[in-house]
C-alpha cells in the first residue's frame, strides 16, 4: 500500500498568501510530478499541471469564480477541488493532491 508523504512548500500560510495571492496559480515540482499549487477564494488547492487535453501548463491559466482553473490554449475548464472537467469537452479528469496547513508550515502530500 502507498504512503502519503507530504512536501513542504511554504513556512507559512501568511508565507502562502504572500507568494501565492488570490486567484493565481504557481507551478511547483515535487519528485519530478508537476503541480499547479492555486489560491482560490475556496482555499489551496493543488492539480497536476498538465491540462489534459494537450497538455498546456495550467498554472499559466486563469482561475474563475466557480472555483476552476481555466486553461490558456483552448479554455478547457476543471474544477479544482475534484480535477473534474466541466466545460463539458469530455477530457479526463485531473489528479489531485490534499493540501495542509500545520504549525510548521503548508503542504501539499504525495502518495509514494
Amino acid at each position: 500500500m502507498e504512503e502519503l508523504r507530504w512536501y513542504k512548500i511554504f513556512d507559512s500560510l501568511a508565507e502562502a498568501e504572500k507568494k501565492l495571492p488570490l486567484n493565481q496559480s504557481v507551478r511547483v515540482v515535487i519528485k519530478n510530478i508537476s503541480i499547479c499549487l492555486s489560491h482560490s477564494h475556496q482555499g489551496f488547492f493543488a492539480v497536476q499541471d498538465e491540462c489534459s487535453h494537450l497538455k498546456e501548463s495550467l498554472s499559466r491559466g486563469r482561475i474563475n469564480n466557480w472555483n476552476e482553473v481555466i486553461c490558456p490554449w483552448h479554455a478547457y475548464r476543471f474544477d479544482l477541488a475534484t480535477g473534474e472537467e466541466t466545460s463539458g469537452n469530455g477530457c479526463a479528469s485531473l489528479q489531485t493532491f490534499p493540501v495542509a496547513l500545520e504549525e510548521d508550515g503548508f503542504f501539499i502530500g504525495l502518495y509514494a
